[in-house]
């Protein structure tokens, strides 16, 4: 995947505890956990914004085995059920997690990281263009994850090194999860070009996080929604930030209200902003706006990115040609992802998309061929960047809550769940937090008389917009 004897002694990784990592040593633990491994597996990793993270997601595509990408703070009954569903050969984990998995041998150590070998008797074969699996529907539950290619990867990488125009010397600071397809996009592309990652667990509403930045001369970060909302808050555009170069935004539609106040910081800074379009069904990134029209075009998310296309389709499937009408957005690119697995036995499965995306998103082009995304086909939110189920959501709740009547709706970084029962409204927060492990802020409950439905017992979700509109 990656050619790190090209970078040799140049620094690939330093994480907030001083830890520095150069792409030779890199390289050499790569071939280490690869003789632990024995050959081609599949590997669950319980990821953070660490060197031992990275160490093992690098060895795993950079020898062979086939990571599968998890949230460390994954709910334990859901991590058993997807070990059980997938069988992995071996599970790579932080050491303080050793004691939830006593029966498991440590077959090596690097970096604070863990190698436990499963015991499986069962492997499930693998497709030999098979390279990573990635969740598609944040941390909801879902045994759903995405199968992403080795040319996939790769292809993307090298798109998004060619837009934003990277190099070694560039200095990115982790501030998404490492699971999440935005936030190892930003270290794939970096990676191809011999750039340093700065790894932290710490938030941007954290001063030892901007003490980081700063003392390690950070020069780009990325950031959903919720990121810059938070940003704009903290007053961003006062910070005296001299090493930032460009900062991206994805995971969601920005407002063209924030979209423009930091278009326009970036040009009185002299640095870039870049918002951008993507989806894990398409490994990570579709689409651009470049920074010189960051401000012209506010609200965009842009054109293709380079060796991708974009088109818009009517409901009977045919082709929008006309500007400013409304159509499912479609891509087609070479990071067009193989499809879906659901269970052990797809692992096997070749590529059935052939390049070719149906985003589910709505979406109109201007006469200058800048897209603008307007709604969603079907029920998904995007919550600090994990795109959500929201029957999902509803599911787990009546399951949790022995069917309560429920429903849930709302606009990126903001669920609101409807109930009819106040004790039930109490609990649903935490609750969906820490299934989620998503924020707790992201929930709002709200109590009503009785959730609208329509003759055919359907819930009527427009009815609900008044709510939060």
């Amino acid at each position: 995947m990656w050619d790190f004897s090209r970078f040799s002694d140049r620094l690939a990784a330093i994480d907030e505890a001083g830890t520095q990592l150069s792409y030779r040593q890199l390289s050499e633990e790569n071939a280490r956990l690869r003789q632990a491994l024995g050959g081609r597996s599949l590997v669950f990793i319980l990821c953070s914004n660490t060197i031992g993270s990275l160490a093992g997601y690098t060895g795993c595509l950079n020898e062979g085995s086939v990571p599968l990408l998890l949230a460390q703070n994954l709910d334990k009954d859901m991590l058993e059920s997807l070990i059980t569903l997938y069988q992995p050969g071996y599970l790579w984990v932080p050491e303080d997690m050793r004691d939830a998995f006593p029966a498991m041998p440590v077959k090596h150590e690097a970096f604070g990281y863990m190698l436990l070998k499963t015991g499986h008797k069962r492997a499930y074969p693998l497709h030999d263009e098979l390279c990573l699996l990635l969740t598609t529907s944040g941390s909801t539950g879902s045994p759903k994850f995405v199968r992403q290619s080795y040319e996939n990867v790769l292809s993307n990488a090298a798109a998004i090194v060619q837009y934003l125009e990277l190099d070694e010397t560039e200095r990115p600071i982790t501030t998404l999860p490492m699971n999440y397809t935005y936030g190892l996009s930003i270290i794939n592309s970096h990676l191809l070009v011999g750039a340093a990652l700065l790894f932290t667990n710490k938030g941007i509403m954290q001063k030892e996080f901007w003490n980081f930045f700063k003392e390690r001369k950070a020069t780009s970060f990325g950031g959903v929604p919720y990121t810059y909302e938070m940003l704009d808050r903290l007053c961003f555009y006062r910070m005296d930030l001299p090493s930032l170069r460009y900062c991206t935004q994805a995971g969601g539609k920005l407002t063209p209200e924030l979209h423009k106040k930091f278009a326009e910081n970036a040009q009185e800074r002299g640095t870039r902003f870049i918002v951008m379009y993507g989806q894990c069904e398409a490994t990570a990134r579709m689409g651009y706006l470049p920074a010189e029209k960051a401000l012209e075009k506010y609200g965009s998310m842009g054109i293709a990115i380079p060796g991708g296309r974009f088109h818009l389709i009517d409901a009977e499937g045919k082709t929008v040609s006309e500007p400013h009408v409304t159509g499912e957005l479609v891509y087609e690119g070479a990071n067009v992802t193989m499809g879906y697995a659901e269970c052990g036995e797809d692992l096997i499965k070749g590529d059935e998309r052939r390049r070719v995306l149906q985003t589910g998103d709505m979406a109109q082009f201007d006469e200058d061929g800048y897209y603008y995304i307007v709604g969603r086909k079907k029920r998904f939110l995007k919550l600090y960047g994990n795109r959500v189920n929201l029957d999902e959501i509803d599911r787990m709740i009546k399951e949790q809550f022995h069917n309560a009547d429920c429903a849930s709706a709302g606009v990126d970084d903001h669920l609101y769940v409807f109930v009819t029962d106040q004790a039930v409204a109490e609990e649903v927060k935490p609750f969906l937090a820490g299934k989620t492990g998503i924020n707790a802020v992201a929930f709002k409950t709200v109590v009503i008389d009785e959730i609208p439905k329509n003759d055919a017992g359907k819930t009527l979700y427009k009815e609900l917009a008044k709510y939060y509109l």
